[in-house]
């Protein structure tokens, strides 16, 4: 399935300092600003590839657990290489990429084939060589069993002399369960697992009226409320049940909201002046910053700014974030900061003789600002964590050759991801790890864009990273999908671990299990809260993961039924947002498709939520 594009949030004209027709970077493998065609009728023969999809085995095969000789540079999961031999039924059940929707359920379980007898069979005794293949394959399948997790290595080519320890991605770490004795470093977490996993459907969300594509980027879980954006108002839910709490009406559609919100459960929102209007040539531009307060439904306070960089008019913004008492607001024309209580302006946007401007920033447990100098085609970009109140930098990164933009994935411990020289995929080549008090990198983590499935969004501003989380003094990244085990031809994937402070690959990794893959969302203490999309039989599950030891406990295990399943995959994966509080799961849109659309990439509903039954 594929998600619709959003609509701009500008009217025509690129901002200071930035070509006409930019194109948009990122993307999280199911690009946003133009999606793929979706196939009219089902395919005849299992397509390659997608989550859960059995892949087509290649023809001549070893037999299954016979030892086999990798490819260069394509390192094994721990898993066998080669699908046991045999070619898939007729007709066996699909799934397609993330959200698609499967073709059908299977009506007679699939087996293998049987492997071709081995040499020296028929009860005749080995000679030496025969007995040194047969040796050779028990221990490649004793290798297997064992789960071992090894990634190639991969040389940094002496692009970073700034690191004092790096890692390509592929540390030889072996895999496996750790010592069970050991506890998170970061603490025990909130949530426990109940005395019966099984979930129900709590409520679903229709979609709102619109006029078109419509962003509603935003949603929050408070002890009461579930909170959405929706068509120019914010609509609190009871957490239980569904029902209407509160509804905010706001002058205009929501363009960019903070993830993060105050322990008092206040948020900020940036929101365009004026409500669209059929017809409308353009609309209107996101200008105005504000902050909700979750628990009341009041716009405490809203307001604009102008700049340096913006003249007479109102600085436009397209995302948003908070830490302490500050507000910050960016945009690649200058970003600006607000007090969060009162609303008055810390800082404006402001572009200097080196065309240095802020284009956006990280919140959360401190500040921190993405600079960008230099112009369009020569770009240079600093990482530099703030005074909140002032804005003056406490620390300065300069980010690499070849970075022309940047991602905060944490901002204590600060991390940032960046894509240098625009080699890697869906927006990361690479993780850094920053000392934020002296402005020293303390490692750099290369992500091989095949192996990860970890997605920063150029569209989705300087916090624009998904499923990747960082706690313990770790990385936390979930593996692309590949060949699971069994009779099933099932796709599956991991989450793996690397140091912040070496860059090195933590020993041990989660399994996400055959036909799942796992979607780590947050910590909880010391612990990773993972979402794993579900196979095509069965519901989506949410774990808990000790970030020591990659123990796993099921938190919630949704229902198998089609109808619900089909609702809970209707979802984009990549353009969804994702909060699991207090036992429950909760899955949003952040755009709407336009109205009277039919297609697969529509999501069914706006939101849907999974609690305990009963």
């Amino acid at each position: 399935m594929t998600q619709p594009p959003p609509p701009p949030n500008q009217p025509p004209g690129p901002p200071p300092g930035q070509p006409p027709n930019q194109p948009q970077g990122g993307g999280f493998g199911l690009s946003k600003d133009q999606p793929p065609a979706q196939p009219s009728a089902p395919p005849t023969q299992p397509p390659a590839g997608g989550y859960g999809t059995p892949p087509t085995p290649p023809q001549g095969g070893a037999p299954y657990g016979y030892p086999q000789t990798p490819p260069p540079a394509e390192p094994g999961y721990g898993y066998p290489q080669t699908p046991p031999p045999g070619q898939p039924q007729q007709g066996y059940p699909q799934q397609g990429a993330p959200g698609r929707q499967p073709y059908g359920a299977p009506t007679q379980p699939m087996h293998l084939q049987s492997a071709a007898p081995a040499a020296g069979g028929s009860g005749k005794l080995l000679n030496k060589t025969q007995l040194q293949i047969v040796i050779a394959a028990c221990v490649a399948i004793a290798l297997i069993i064992g789960g071992g997790f090894w990634y190639s290595s991969a040389q940094d080519g002496g692009k970073s002399d700034q690191a004092q320890g790096s890692s390509d991605g592929n540390g030889g770490d072996k895999g496996g369960k750790g010592d069970s004795a050991k506890a998170a470093p970061d603490g025990p977490g909130k949530e426990k697992a109940p005395a019966d996993t099984a979930s129900q459907v709590a409520f679903q969300l229709p979609l709102p009226a619109r006029l078109d594509v419509t962003g509603v980027p935003g949603s929050w879980v408070t002890d009461k409320a579930f909170v959405k954006t929706s068509v120019n108002s914010i609509v609190a839910h009871d957490v239980a049940k569904g029902s209407v709490l509160w509804t905010l009406p706001l002058p205009g559609q929501v363009c960019a909201a903070s993830r993060h919100m105050t322990d008092d459960n206040k948020t900020a929102i940036v929101f365009e002046a004026k409500k669209r209007a059929k017809g409308d040539k353009g609309y209107p531009p996101c200008t105005e910053v504000g902050v909700v307060d979750l628990t009341a439904g009041k716009l405490l306070w809203s307001t604009s700014v102008t700049g340096d960089s913006t003249g007479d008019e109102n600085a436009r913004f397209d995302q948003v974030t908070l830490s302490g008492n500050t507000v910050a607001a960016g945009y690649l024309g200058g970003s600006a900061a607000f007090d969060l209580t009162s609303g008055a302006v810390r800082w404006k946007p402001t572009v200097d003789a080196n065309e240095c401007r802020d284009i956006g920033y990280g919140g959360g447990e401190a500040l921190v600002a993405v600079r960008r100098c230099g112009s369009y085609d020569n770009p240079s970009v600093t990482i530099q964590p703030l005074d909140p109140e002032k804005g003056t930098p406490l620390s300065t990164f300069k980010m690499p050759e070849g970075v022309d933009d940047a991602r905060i994935v944490s901002t204590n411990p600060l991390v940032v991801a960046a894509d240098v020289g625009d080699s890697g995929m869906f927006g990361i080549s690479d993780f850094f790890s920053i000392d934020a008090k002296t402005g020293k990198l303390l490692t750099k983590i290369a992500i091989p864009g095949d192996k990860y499935l970890a997605r920063c969004s150029a569209s989705d501003g300087v916090e624009g990273c998904q499923f990747v989380v960082v706690g313990n003094n770790r990385l936390y990244l979930p593996t692309e999908e590949h060949e699971g085990t069994g009779e099933s031809y099932s796709r599956t994937n991991e989450i793996v671990a690397f140091d912040l402070a070496t860059g090195k690959a933590v020993s041990g990794r989660a399994d996400a299990g055959n036909g799942y893959h796992a979607l780590p969302l947050r910590m909880d203490g010391g612990n990773v809260i993972a979402y794993k999309w579900p196979p095509y039989d069965k519901g989506g599950q949410v774990v808990s993961i000790n970030g020591a030891t990659f123990e796993e406990t099921v938190l919630l295990e949704n229902p198998s039924d089609k109808t619900v399943r089909d609702a809970e995959t209707s979802f984009v994966e990549t353009g969804s947002e994702y909060h699991f509080a207090g036992g429950r799961l909760f899955i949003a849109d952040d755009t709407l498709s336009e109205p009277g659309s039919d297609s697969e990439s529509s999501s069914k509903y706006m939101a849907i939520s999974f609690g305990p039954k009963g």
